[in-house]
């Protein structure tokens, strides 16, 4: 079997050992129900307990302010419905941006059917938010501001402090999807103002199907999971907590290695930049050169179809991906690069590589190799392209 290079973290990550070693115990030897009374229940509570304190003091935050959901999208839902209901009396308008997780945009378009108004932000041409346009669009009647911390396809972090500042001096809720910085950047919510954020265990070496929403005390926010007493009456259902205690072991490990990883993953990052742009002509990087998750690259190649392009790397072993994994099927090009300025043939013509711990140089010299080779032959099969070539 040939090797395969996968950088396709941001899609998801690879299980660690350390976590699944911790998650097997709460499958086979302790697997009582947390909400029971006997002694036995109680192992499957403290562990539950210690993991939503790891979590909390990963991002400076309290214990009783972590509350674990299904993962990112179902966070994002309750952050937005569950608000929206809660300030109705107050106001029914919103903002957010164009280049969000379709688990923010699709709930900001159900809220719309609802009668809430939503403000979809520009953002400038390396994906960061204007914050002129910010304020300019608060209104009187705006009751949150959601704001992803960094972009799930182009890497571009947002200056996610400053929002947070806007948002409290005008008295208006602040929620960040944080799904792809959490374990990536450091994050202190209150450092940042920021009133909910949203996170997920597989984007960062746990396991799928948990996450969680941080909501600051004192916000009132409804329920939204009913049926039980669970998370403090404001998430029902059985926790999952093989999951919770995977989360917390992988945030452990994210927090303890996170300087030293990054580090590593921004220079095999750079490296993978400086060589496509130097070695693959009429290429493009997209988001922010510098101000970008560690471990992202986000190209656009002229002349050359993203699809073709992914396919032709997975035959040479090499995992990618066009953007996010929640639209892979779609033929639509990424609403993220339409948004940045891109033409739809350009943004057509998109590749993402994510790194991870385990990418090594050699892994990102044979990449680049690999995608030289692909541009090449995709190009000499483009009309488009000669006609360029002709015409220059």
């Amino acid at each position: 079997m040939k090797k395969l290079i996968y950088l396709d973290n941001a899609a998801t990550t690879k299980t660690a050992p350390e976590v699944m070693e911790a998650m097997i115990p709460y499958f086979t030897e302790y697997y009582g129900n947390p909400s029971s009374v006997y002694d036995f229940a109680g192992i499957s509570k403290k562990a539950l307990d210690e993991s939503r304190e790891t979590i909390a003091n990963a991002l400076h935050a309290k214990e009783n302010e972590i509350y674990f959901t299904a993962g990112g999208s179902e966070a994002d839902n309750w952050a937005l419905k569950a608000t929206a209901e809660a300030y109705a009396a107050k106001g029914k308008h919103i903002i957010t941006t164009k280049i969000e997780h379709h688990a923010i945009l699709h709930t900001g378009e159900y809220l719309e059917k609802l009668g809430y108004e939503v403000t979809y932000l520009d953002v400038d041409e390396f994906g960061v938010v204007k914050l002129d346009q910010l304020k300019k669009a608060i209104r009187p009647d705006t009751i949150l501001i959601s704001v992803m911390f960094a972009n799930n396809e182009i890497g571009t972090i947002q200056p996610i402090k400053e929002i947070g500042e806007i948002a409290h001096e005008q008295g208006i809720l602040f929620h960040t999807d944080a799904v792809q910085a959490f374990g990536q950047v450091p994050i202190d919510v209150d450092e940042y103002h920021i009133d909910m954020l949203s996170a997920s265990g597989h984007k960062l070496n746990g396991p799928k199907g948990i996450g969680f929403l941080y909501i600051r005390k004192g916000v009132k926010i409804r329920s939204f999971v009913h049926g039980g007493a669970q998370e403090r009456k404001r998430r029902a259902g059985t926790e999952n907590v093989p999951g919770i205690v995977g989360l917390g072991k992988a945030v452990e490990l994210a927090v303890n290695t996170m300087e030293e990883r990054t580090a590593k993953e921004k220079e095999l990052r750079d490296y993978l930049i400086d060589r496509v742009l130097k070695e693959v002509p009429y290429t493009r990087l997209n988001g922010h050169r510098t101000n970008r998750l560690p471990n992202n690259a986000n190209f656009s190649f002229q002349f050359v179809e993203g699809e073709s392009l992914l396919i032709m790397l997975d035959m040479d072993g090499i995992c990618g991906s066009s953007g996010s994994a929640c639209t892979s099927g779609s033929l639509d090009p990424s609403h993220v690069l339409l948004a940045i300025g891109l033409p739809h043939e350009i943004a057509h013509g998109s590749l993402r590589l994510t790194l991870s711990a385990e990418t090594t140089k050699e892994d990102i010299d044979f990449v680049v190799e690999s995608i030289k080779k692909i541009v090449t032959k995709l190009r000499s099969m483009s009309p488009l392209y000669e006609d360029f070539i002709k015409q220059n």
